[in-house]
């Protein structure tokens, strides 16, 4: 096969490939670019390979970084875009059934190639368009199925996390595993024990944003994969019920968990410990036990002025999302971002009144009452009770104040 036009961002990095070429050696787009090209999908990071060693490839190019080249990966810097350009090697020894005991560099593209995860992504380009297929993956591709390069068992030995990596783009893309890729997946689904979770996390939340997020799931089930995952073990019945939900995506990682958190039914403090066994970043973390909070509240038509105030936009628009999928006729009743929309204020900073204005308007010392009184105004003013207006906010205090006491 061979394509007759290239990806712009394929066009950007063809005179890395041609001055490779003109140095005497190969050199090839590899990887997902080449598989997103052939899909349609937008290409995220060119790859190259190349049978130039590191060295080789330094003494080529003027502006290089050392990325990863005790691997064989050379950064190229070219008009302000980095390339990572990697020689051909072979793998040897996984022990931690994650990282190669060895690397050797060499020159066959078929040697190359042959010790990727799946054959989709084990496709090549040259610089003049033609397809490099040697394991099937365009029949692949056109199948729309995942399927492990040669043995399946010595792929999942040599990296644990393709496991999780089939079911995330079983999800992403919409594909199958097919049977012997899946039977080998369930089959070492222990291993993935051995991965550190920070790598699964990627991999689970990728999953949880496809397209067919039902169907990655219910390969990560149907493997036992999910035995292996923090919170997740014996949640069959949990999972299953996120599998049956509507299928529309979810768009952050944010929002990806909170889906989860809620089908899993945790609280926000039970959910705060599961998140921090996935080493979520704490923004996230917060977003999402605020949104187990505010979630309930919008699906039962209970939530007030102060409960959308509290929870934020950002809360809010995941709640919203999550809860199309949840409870959408529940969701759907009210417009909640309109009534967002209208709170008279969305932060306190832009409540007309602080505790520097109330100590030299009022005399009030520094305490505790002041920041309850702050409060209390806070509150008044985004439940309408009080306009957001300096002069009424000081005389409402005089008024009701008890901090003169």
């Amino acid at each position: 096969m061979k394509v007759t036009t290239f990806a712009p961002e394929f066009e950007m990095a063809l005179p890395i490939l041609h001055q490779i070429e003109a140095a005497g050696f190969e050199a090839y787009f590899v990887g997902g670019s080449v598989r997103d090209y052939l899909l349609g999908l937008p290409i995220h990071d060119v790859d190259i390979a190349t049978s130039a060693y590191p060295a080789e490839v330094k003494a080529i190019f003027d502006r290089t970084v050392d990325t990863g080249i005790q691997h064989g990966t050379v950064m190229i810097l070219d008009h302000g875009t980095g390339y990572e350009v990697t020689t051909f090697r072979t793998e040897t020894g996984y022990q931690d059934f994650r990282r190669p005991d060895s690397v050797t560099f060499v020159r066959s593209l078929a040697e190359d190639l042959k010790r990727r995860d799946f054959t989709i992504n084990a496709l090549a380009m040259r610089a003049d368009g033609e397809i490099i297929d040697l394991f099937d993956g365009l029949a692949d591709l056109k199948a729309q199925k995942i399927r492990a390069v040669g043995v399946a068992d010595e792929r999942f030995h040599e990296d644990a996390l393709r496991m999780m990596r089939a079911v995330r783009f079983e999800s992403q893309l919409g594909f199958d595993v097919t049977p012997t890729t899946q039977a080998a997946i369930q089959k070492h689904a222990a291993l993935l024990a051995k991965i550190a979770v920070e790598r699964i996390h990627v991999e689970l939340i990728k999953l949880m944003q496809g397209q067919r997020r039902h169907n990655g799931l219910k390969t990560l089930l149907a493997t036992g994969l999910n035995q292996y995952c923090p919170g997740l073990v014996d949640q069959t019945a949990a999972l299953q019920r996120l599998i049956d939900l509507p299928t529309q995506r979810v768009t952050s990682e944010s929002a990806a968990w909170l889906l989860l958190t809620a089908t899993l039914q945790l609280t926000p403090a039970t959910a705060n410990q599961f998140l921090k066994q996935w080493k979520c970043a704490n923004d996230v973390i917060a977003d999402v036990t605020a949104g187990l909070v505010l979630l309930p509240q919008l699906i039962e038509q209970r939530a007030q002025a102060w409960n959308l105030y509290e929870a934020g936009e950002a809360v809010l628009t995941i709640c919203l999302q999550v809860g199309q999928l949840l409870a959408p006729s529940a969701i759907m009743d009210q417009d909640w971002l309109a009534h967002y929309a209208a709170l008279p204020i969305k932060t306190k900073r832009e409540l007309q009144i602080n505790g520097q204005i109330l100590i030299q308007s009022l005399g009030i010392q520094p305490g505790p009452k002041l920041g309850q009184t702050l409060t209390q105004l806070e509150k008044l003013v985004v439940n309408g009770q009080l306009p957001n207006e300096q002069d009424r906010l000081v005389q409402w205090v005089k008024q009701n104040s008890a901090l003169s006491d």
